[in-house]
């Protein structure tokens, strides 16, 4: 009988620490995350991949980098920013909305000019002057007043010497997505976005890009902090270190990133 009670007392604390170790993992904390455009393939993959591994929920907000960090000055309930450069989060940090120690450059962004599919442009053969063509009516950017690639794609055709050729050819997505979608749907027939919108697996196969030269635009460096009024700290910076490590690198180099 005595050995029965050990066994039935061994197996219930066994019961109650799985169940405690479940309930633990189950009700972590939803992270919030604000996240620039062009990570939208990437870190949800990432996300994916975490709340696998940990129980944590990751919920994403995308956007352009310049209103995301005005929605976190106005006091959006995020707990992390991944922004398209680093100047958004030095601006946080400044202010006292993010905090300073937790700034992380976790990747460099690419720029590129994609076309449809059906184009007839050879854009290997054209490079920039592709834009110049009279079949393109109409060349999507992101705004450049909120998103880095947009920055990056007026500089770009400035380096080029073709911007006041195009500039009332040039029609503004909200961010680099958006800019995406307007070839996407034919609204426009070349486009300014993130290589890792064109290495996507929804955009791969539906147009052509060439990769604008590293020296026709200022380096997208690429910076995540956690915020300042976030709630739940600690998990946060769980998280950004899991951005740190050698499965996240592998992803994003996927999406055409590289880390320095």
């Amino acid at each position: 009988m005595r050995s029965v009670s050990r066994a039935l007392i061994a197996a219930a604390l066994l019961l109650a620490t799985t169940a405690g170790w479940a309930q633990e993992k189950s009700s972590g904390h939803e992270l919030v995350v604000a996240a620039a455009a062009d990570l939208s393939a990437a870190l949800k993959e990432v996300s994916d991949g975490y709340e696998k591994k940990t129980g944590v929920k990751v919920k994403l907000s995308f956007g352009a980098s310049g209103a995301l960090t005005q929605q976190i000055q106005n006091g959006a309930p995020f707990d992390l920013f991944f922004s398209a450069d680093m100047d958004y989060p030095h601006q946080l940090i400044a202010a006292g909305d993010a905090e300073g120690a937790s700034l992380f450059q976790y990747a460099v962004g690419r720029l590129v000019l994609w076309v449809p599919a059906d184009s007839p442009l050879d854009l290997q053969r054209l490079g920039m002057n592709a834009v110049l063509d009279p079949s393109v009516k109409k060349i999507a950017i992101a705004n450049p007043q909120h998103a880095p690639y947009g920055r990056a794609a007026v500089a770009a055709l400035k380096h080029a010497g073709v911007y006041d050729r195009v500039a009332d050819r040039l029609v503004q997505g909200e961010n680099v997505a958006q800019a995406a979608q307007f070839v996407e749907s034919g609204n426009a027939q070349a486009g300014f976005v993130a290589l890792a919108h064109a290495l996507a697996a929804g955009m791969a196969s539906k147009g052509s890009y060439w990769e604008v030269p590293a020296e026709f635009y200022p380096p997208l460096a690429q910076g995540a902090v956690v915020l300042s009024h976030s709630q739940h700290k600690k998990e946060a910076a769980q998280f950004l270190e899991y951005i740190k490590t050698k499965e996240t690198a592998e992803v994003l180099r996927k999406y055409g990133f590289t880390l320095r």
